[in-house]
């Protein structure tokens, strides 16, 4: 052996966002087009694919993409059988509610549960750094669930599944690219790791 310590675990890189999104751009697209029974049931068939193919290319799932299709399939089934939309909807809420508490349950054992969730996506990032992520994004989850709510209660189901596959989204990448400079400040390198590792010493 040459000291190889290579770990054997999969990033999900593009795959991961394409199995987060995918099911939902599945279930928009089926909804315009053959309405929202279908379209749920759609967004039923699908995530239960994106569990399947995750399984298989990364060698597990997520406990995210789990909760989400145990969600999806219960809440679905729900609104299929009752022919109610509104079970689809309160979807979001429960899953932003239930991270939130989660995440707020951490800090208060000052544990950053984030931390054994994306550790291999934020290498670096010291314990001060993913206790300001935690709280961050539990106070992020909290917000998303009370604008779900909002957007329920308020608009027809078209613009709110539009405004939740579109809207959501670019707030999601918005509030991850405003933590990027205090994760910096707390140790994350943007710098892949292998050109860390294949710099020559200095000096």
């Amino acid at each position: 052996m040459t000291g190889e310590t290579k770990s054997n675990d999969k990033h999900p890189g593009g795959l991961g966002l394409a199995l987060d999104f995918g099911p939902l751009l599945v279930f928009f697209l089926a909804f315009k087009f053959t309405g929202v029974i279908t379209g749920t049931i759609a967004f039923m068939v699908a995530i239960g694919i994106a569990v399947i193919v995750s399984k298989v290319k990364l060698g597990k799932v997520s406990p995210m993409l789990w909760l989400s299709a145990i969600l999806v399939v219960g809440f679905g089934t729900l609104t299929v059988y009752f022919k109610d939309e509104r079970f689809i909807q309160i979807k979001p809420t429960i899953i932003y509610t239930l991270c939130s508490l989660i995440l707020f349950g951490g800090l208060m054992m000052g544990k950053p549960l984030l931390k054994f969730l994306l550790n291999a996506a934020f290498e670096g990032v010291n314990e001060q750094g993913w206790l300001k992520f935690s709280r961050n994004m539990a106070i992020f989850f909290a917000g998303m669930a009370l604008l779900n709510e909002a957007m329920r209660a308020t608009l027809s189901f078209d613009l709110w599944l539009t405004l939740k596959v579109w809207g959501v989204t670019i707030l999601s990448v918005i509030f991850g690219m405003a933590n990027i400079p205090m994760l910096m400040r707390h140790g994350l390198s943007l710098e892949p790791k292998e050109a860390i590792e294949g710099k020559p010493p200095e000096g």
